[in-house]
């Protein structure tokens, strides 16, 4: 019996580790460790206005503060009956692809490419490949600059409010960020030559069922309320109301995220699960992209994520360019946020953050004050399915020496993006 054990995960938001028992080829124990401590999320809400939700929530991660900020916005004015005007929906969606790049650019330059070259770190890399760091730097600082020019700053954006925007981008602003888009366009054929170059991470692979929202139309993040579970070829739809039917969490001794199941399996969230579940997106620069990666779906192989987000990158950067050109063509309104009537209620959003599907539920009293409050992130919704990878990677790799079998682990949980922090909220212990 041996015991291969990643004490602190590195290259990762947050604080977690990997355990993995070993006797001969047979696999015990595998913990998925997260001992972050528990950020109470939900008790730091109760009691506050619903205007004072999001900019409190957008804290819980600095990288996803987007996601978090618009998905609070959108739960109280799920809750208040507040419909946002379409100019709206198209700058919370612009606000939302430049998150994503920025995000993606981040994982997939400076935490995961190292590992498929064995270097321990980003500054390794740009010792070796200075120019894979460049490109990097370039696409998060785009992203960053969405974020800056519709939401106010890079991060925990304080533009976007309940119904609205305090503000709307002027035309010479978007004409900026058309031009800086442009440019990334072209860089969107080295992101994937690079990604292509890189050798293959093959040591993981299982049937997996995947989560995503349903994107109604081009929407990608934003818009929508059903969440589709792929699985073996099958498909299940849920409304967002019924979101505990997928996000059914349950506590474990060993970790401060919750596990969660559907149909008694766990599922992956993420760049993977929304290219399985919207097979409408994957056309034009997106599916040459896919094809340039030999990433094909259903994927059997955890590891493909990596290359997902690298398509999603490509998507992002033309969708993104759409809606500026949209906004300039149709003219830019200087709209006023939607008034708020606050009543008592219960209102459910649904998005997909950069790492997957993210979930706010509130309810609210008659004077507009939080009374409970609920928020699901993905790398909890994640955790059970990263434990059932790792126990694969043990598996299939069993015979491998220990510093082989804990590389393989923790690459395996770098392509999920994980985001510890945000993992975990309320627990209670029996």
């Amino acid at each position: 019996m041996k015991t291969v054990v990643i004490e602190h995960l590195a290259r990762v938001e947050g604080h977690g580790g990997i355990t993995v028992e070993l006797d001969g080829k047979k696999v015990g124990k595998v913990h998925f460790d997260v001992f972050e401590g528990a950020r109470l999320l939900e008790s730091l809400v109760r009691g506050k206005r619903y205007d004072e939700i999001s900019p409190i929530l957008s804290r819980i991660c600095s990288i996803c503060s987007v996601a978090h900020s618009l998905t609070s916005l959108k739960a109280s004015e799920n809750s208040f009956g507040v419909q946002v005007t379409p100019q709206t929906e198209l700058l919370r969606e612009l606000l939302y692809q430049g998150e994503n790049i920025q995000s993606h650019a981040l994982h997939l330059f400076l935490l995961a490419v190292p590992d498929y070259l064995d270097l321990p770190s980003a500054i390794a890399l740009a010792a070796k490949k200075p120019e894979a760091v460049l490109l990097g730097l370039r696409l998060k600082k785009l992203g960053n600059t969405i974020q800056e020019t519709i939401g106010g700053r890079a991060v925990h954006p304080v533009n976007a409010v309940p119904g609205g925007f305090g503000t709307v981008p002027t035309v010479d602003q978007l004409i900026e960020l058309r031009n800086s888009l442009i440019t990334a366009v072209k860089d969107c054929d080295t992101v994937i030559d690079l990604m292509a170059s890189l050798p293959p991470a093959d040591f993981c692979h299982c049937d997996t069922a995947y989560a995503a929202l349903r994107s109604p139309n081009a929407d990608n993040y934003y818009a929508g309320d059903e969440v589709v579970v792929a699985s073996n070829g099958d498909r299940s739809s849920i409304s967002g109301a019924e979101y505990r039917k997928l996000a059914n969490e349950q506590s474990v001794l060993h970790s401060h995220a919750k596990h969660s199941s559907f149909g008694g399996k766990p599922f992956m969230v993420g760049s993977l699960a929304r290219l399985t579940v919207n097979p409408q997106r994957l056309t034009g620069k997106v599916a040459a992209a896919m094809e340039r990666l030999q990433l094909k779906l259903p994927a059997t192989n955890p590891m493909d994520n990596n290359k997902a987000q690298a398509v999603e990158l490509v998507g992002d950067i033309e969708r993104a360019l759409e809606i500026i050109e949209q906004l300039l063509r149709d003219g830019v309104k200087d709209e006023r946020p939607v008034k708020i009537q606050v009543r008592a209620g219960t209102g459910t959003a649904i998005t997909e953050a950069p790492r997957g599907l993210l979930i706010h539920s509130y309810t609210y009293d008659a004077e507009g004050r939080i009374t409970a409050a609920d928020v699901i992130t993905p790398t909890a919704l994640n955790a059970a399915c990263m434990e059932m990878h790792f126990r694969r990677v043990a598996e299939q790799c069993a015979a491998s020496e220990d510093a082989v079998i804990a590389k393989r682990l923790e690459m395996t949980a770098r392509a999920y993006d994980p985001c510890i922090s945000c993992s975990v909220h309320l627990v209670r212990r029996q």
